[in-house]
């Protein structure tokens, strides 16, 4: 899970902060921000398919950080992820509809009231931990999915919760290409957070329970408030996510937060690679990508005679739909470590020493 650093010859550190910063290298924090800026430029360049997939990528990889701080870093488990990240999208859509708060408001907002969420339901954790917590965390899920179909007040019961766009000094975002702008702001912002609170006391402290926590209780850790942190910080970001995500579609129904969905959520921070910032975001990107993937590599096999048939038909549908799972079980046999470790020997291997994040 911990990775290594790699720098050019003569990059000397004389103090902590600089040995700590989110970039190794001048080189690689400007790549950083000119590559901002040119996913900046995607709905220029790009059609609508394509800025509706990042949209996807953006709020999905908000809650996959939240997870892998969770997971990854502090070395907890959580099977009930969904459900925080539906809570995430009722809560900003009620304060919206409920208080008038504006949308960019609401959002954050509906973090910190599932951090709280999380938190209560993180109890649990400081008490028991393996597969007990993930039952128990399994429960959660159960029982936030039986909340959102019976507090009609709150979700609206079976009919849903309608979720306003967002409205930037009077300016409706109503449109993909503009709301795609909302999302990078989002990602960016969030993703810098985490990182800084990687680079913390705190995240020192989450990676410690996780290695070892009967030497961090040691080193005076209270476990107890780290592991309980680690659940409120991991349900902030899911609940960020989820609001982002209720307010792109505009309308929230609690048949989209199900168990399934915490499965993918675990599987983007298995292939994206535990305990990484960066492993959250290609993870999420790998599991995203893959089904359209594989709609078009069907789609292209449609061309051949054969694979017209009935049952050859249904082979490649089943086919596209076991292929996240593939993905997780040939990831776990062949690359435990995930994508992030992967670009981590690449970048040993070829002395790529600029790329050095």
């Amino acid at each position: 899970m911990a990775g290594f650093s790699m720098r050019p010859c003569g990059d000397f550190r004389t103090t902590y902060r600089q040995d700590t910063r989110i970039f190794d290298t001048t080189f690689v924090r400007n790549a950083a921000i000119l590559g901002i800026v040119a996913v900046g430029l995607i709905p220029f360049v790009l059609d609508g398919y394509y800025v509706n997939l990042f949209i996807q990528i953006s709020y999905f990889a908000i809650a996959a950080l939240g997870l892998n701080i969770l997971v990854g870093f502090t070395g907890q488990i959580s099977l009930g992820h969904a459900a925080f990240f539906g809570f995430g999208a009722f809560a900003s859509a009620w304060i919206n509809n409920h208080t008038g708060i504006p949308v960019l408001l609401s959002i954050p907002l509906a973090g910190l009231v599932t951090a709280a969420v999380g938190l209560l339901f993180g109890l649990p954790a400081a008490r028991i931990k393996g597969l007990y917590l993930a039952i128990a965390t399994l429960a959660a899920q159960f029982i936030l999915e039986d909340f959102f179909a019976r507090a009609d007040w709150f979700t609206g019961g079976s009919y849903g919760a309608a979720a306003n766009p967002v409205n930037v000094f009077g300016y409706e975002v109503t449109d993909d290409f503009s709301f795609f702008y909302v999302c990078l702001f989002f990602l960016v912002i969030m993703y810098v957070l985490g990182s800084n609170l990687i680079r913390s006391r705190d995240g020192r402290a989450f990676v410690a329970v996780r290695d070892h926590y009967l030497s961090a209780e040691i080193m005076g850790i209270n476990l107890t408030k780290y592991r309980l942190l680690s659940f409120g910080v991991s349900s902030f970001y899911a609940g960020v996510g989820g609001a982002i995500y209720g307010h792109y579609l505009g309308y929230v129904s609690a048949e989209g937060f199900t168990i399934l969905l915490s499965i993918q959520f675990l599987g983007m921070i298995i292939i994206g690679g535990l305990g990484s910032v960066k492993g959250a975001l290609m993870g999420t990107v790998f599991m995203v990508l893959l089904p359209e993937v594989m709609e078009t590599g069907v789609s292209a096999l449609s061309v051949f005679d054969w694979a017209n048939s009935t049952a050859v038909t249904d082979g490649l549908a089943y086919i596209k739909e076991m292929a996240i799972g593939l993905a997780i079980i040939l990831f776990l046999i062949f690359e435990p470590d995930g994508l992030a470790h992967r670009w981590q020997q690449i970048r040993a291997y070829w002395k790529l020493y600029p790329f050095s994040y």
